[in-house]
């Protein structure tokens, strides 16, 4: 995939918006395995030379993301990703999200932004482009006196409630942040439980996708911070409230003509072969890219049976508990297809690369897709479960990074880099949560036992 960022016509304009906006300090930006964001800092007198040349950085001293021996690395800029960041600052600031390459010019194999860069290639030499809109909840919390955190004092909303509290403000203000930032929001709501808000995104390019993301969560924290709270995007904060999803809508346009390759007007679903074996694809490989898309212990505090979070591997149109959706839609041009199992804790590019190579791998294999499945599926025991073929995904980050190892495809989307150290962090994760004694564990057990 070609990147315009050496171009001069681009390099030209993206100096002349630095200066037109009094920009002082440029933030180059990559994220980690784990999709944190890291940045190296530069003046704006360096821009040019790094547009040129890249800016040299130790990869070592970033966790999970480099070995020693590999610790020389450059960042090459997207100067695509050029904005201007509209909160308040000492200096005017700009950020340019980067690709990580080799002191051999290589891209760096590493990089996460690199996997979805060769998913995105997977899908292209097959005529397509894969266009994705997330829906993103998480929660607006506030310090209690005991420096605890808690949704807002004032905020008993529910879903889709109107409301005049201070969280509305905020979330409107998020929303200004985002347009700022190039970030089109479809909508923004209250969701269920008390503090929690969704905000919805337009359909676009896989890439931007996946940088918006990376900047919705950083952009919403300092939104939140400005107004005395946190936002936070932990999938399961409170055990009797609705965890937090990432809903992700996805459609495949032929390059040929730009036409949605999943829509067929003619099909009950609306949905055409293409998207059919997609969504098969999904389906197979769910429980391997379950760890993924889905990469925290607390993760799976969310993914349990009773709540709407999708635990059956199914799929259907009206059953908000499949792991996949068909949304209806008037127009053939927006069929898609909504997966409804990540949450926003995972690194977005990873999540869309493995999510894109396993649809893919349904395509090019014809996998079947096995009937849709429209009946709750909660008050099913496990019999009947394997009687209509509907898997359930693991219940714990421990089953899900097993079924990783054994996923085939899901480790090529990753790559041997990313998946060593994907692998290797989320081992050391699962092994210090055993060695965690919880409060249910003194309650229950310490003077009964």
């Amino acid at each position: 995939m070609t990147s315009r960022a050496t171009t001069p016509d681009l390099a030209g304009e993206v100096m002349a918006r630095a200066q037109d906006a009094g920009v002082r300090f440029i933030d180059l930006q990559f994220t980690d395995v784990m999709g944190a964001v890291k940045t190296v800092t530069t003046p704006v007198a360096q821009l040019a030379d790094t547009i040129e040349h890249g800016t040299w950085f130790d990869g070592s001293s970033v966790e999970s993301l480099a070995r020693t021996a590999e610790s020389d690395m450059y960042l090459v800029p997207d100067l695509e990703t050029f904005r201007v960041l509209p909160w308040p600052a000492t200096e005017p600031t700009a950020r340019l999200i980067c690709w990580a390459h080799t002191p051999e010019g290589e891209p760096y194999p590493g990089d996460p932004r690199g996997a979805l860069r060769r998913a995105i290639d997977s899908a292209r030499g097959l005529g397509f482009d894969y266009h994705c809109g997330p829906e993103v909840e998480f929660f607006l919390l506030e310090r209690t006196v005991d420096g605890g955190l808690e949704p807002l004092a004032r905020d008993r909303s529910g879903y889709f409630d109107f409301s005049t509290d201070r969280s509305t403000a905020v979330r409107q203000a998020m929303v200004a942040t985002l347009g700022a930032l190039g970030i089109a929001v479809n909508t923004a709501h209250h969701e269920v439980a008390a503090g929690q808000h969704e905000i919805d995104f337009d359909h676009s390019a896989a890439l931007k996708c996946a940088d918006d993301l990376v900047t919705f969560r950083y952009s919403l924290r300092a939104v939140a911070q400005q107004h005395g709270l946190l936002a936070s995007f932990m999938p399961k904060p409170f055990r009797d409230q609705s965890g937090s999803g990432m809903h992700m809508h996805q459609s495949l346009l032929r390059l040929s003509d730009g036409i949605n390759a999943f829509a067929d007007s003619r099909d009950e679903y609306g949905l055409s072969d293409v998207a059919k074996h997609f969504i098969a694809g999904q389906l197979h490989h769910a429980s391997g890219m379950c760890a993924v898309l889905a990469p925290l212990v607390n993760s799976y505090k969310r993914l349990v049976r009773g709540f709407e979070a999708p635990v059956f591997i199914s799929w259907a149109r009206t059953n908000r508990g499949a792991l996949v959706r068909i949304p209806h839609v008037t127009r053939e041009q927006a069929a898609r297809i909504e997966l409804r199992s990540p949450d926003p804790s995972c690194n977005p590019y990873l999540a869309l690369a493995v999510m894109l190579r396993c649809g893919l791998d349904g395509v090019e294999r014809r996998l079947p897709l096995p009937p849709p499945v429209e009946e709750a599926l909660y008050g099913f025991d496990d019999v009947e479960l394997e009687r209509r073929n509907v898997g359930v995904l693991p219940d714990s980050l421990r089953d899900a990074v097993e079924a990783l190892r054994h996923d085939e495809v899901v480790l090529d989307a990753l790559g041997d880099h990313l998946a060593e150290r994907f692998l290797e962090a989320k081992a050391l994760e699962w092994r210090d949560y055993k060695l965690q004694v919880t409060p249910w564990e003194l309650q229950t057990y310490l003077e009964m036992a």
